[in-house]
């Protein structure tokens, strides 16, 4: 179950909500070629489908070559989170993505084609409707127990992603990550994460233009 935990003061509402990795529903791609787990997304039409939203946040599964479903008029970023990797042919050019937690963007209008290098292979996904919303995803390396500042402006909202190890980020309040657990953060002024031992988090800040 998502624990939502909300603390009111007069600028506003501070939120953090924990997004835990096995309240996650697989769904098809778009062009039925994969498999995507949802994390956040911001939609005016709560019914919208996969290609309507503001901006979304999803893991993929890729076992297979194949096309890349086609999401004009939004900006991507994706980051290889676990296995050999792939290579991305992007409007006739081709991208190796094979070192973990590398963020790469690109423009989700493009003919996009995927070769995968030698096995299944997990991915993250940022998308943003282009012109309306921006995004920055920034990969946190944690060592030890010494907290690591995330700043959160009262305009953005932030999404923390744990792609390897354990870590806790506290705010208004302490939410404990495992991996592919997340954590979204509205008008936080004070925020940190830390690990007990290693940990790799990727930080989504999403913007309104």
């Amino acid at each position: 179950m998502t624990a939502v935990l909300r603390r009111r003061e007069r600028r506003g509402v501070m939120t953090m909500e924990f997004l835990s990795a096995g309240a996650r529903s697989p769904m098809p791609w778009k062009n039925g070629g994969g498999t995507t787990y949802e994390v956040a997304a911001r939609r005016e039409d709560e019914g919208g489908g996969l290609a309507d939203f503001d901006w979304r946040i999803s893991l993929a599964d890729v076992a297979a070559h194949g096309p890349f479903s086609s999401f004009a008029g939004y900006d991507r970023i994706i980051t290889l989170v676990r296995g050999p990797g792939m290579v991305l042919t992007v409007d006739g050019v081709g991208h190796r993505i094979d070192v973990p937690f590398q963020p790469f963007a690109f423009a989700g209008g493009s003919a996009t084609d995927c070769r995968v290098l030698g096995g299944p292979l997990l991915d993250f996904n940022v998308m943003v409707r282009s012109g309306r919303v921006r995004a920055c995803v920034d990969i946190v390396h944690l060592d030890g127990p010494v907290a690591v500042p995330v700043a959160v402006a009262e305009s953005e909202t932030v999404v923390v992603m744990d792609f390897q190890g354990r870590a806790m980020v506290r705010g208004t309040s302490r939410v404990e990550l495992r991996p592919l657990d997340a954590v979204q953060l509205r008008a936080e002024s004070e925020v940190s994460a830390s690990s007990d031992a290693t940990a790799v988090l990727a930080v989504v800040r999403l913007t309104d233009r």
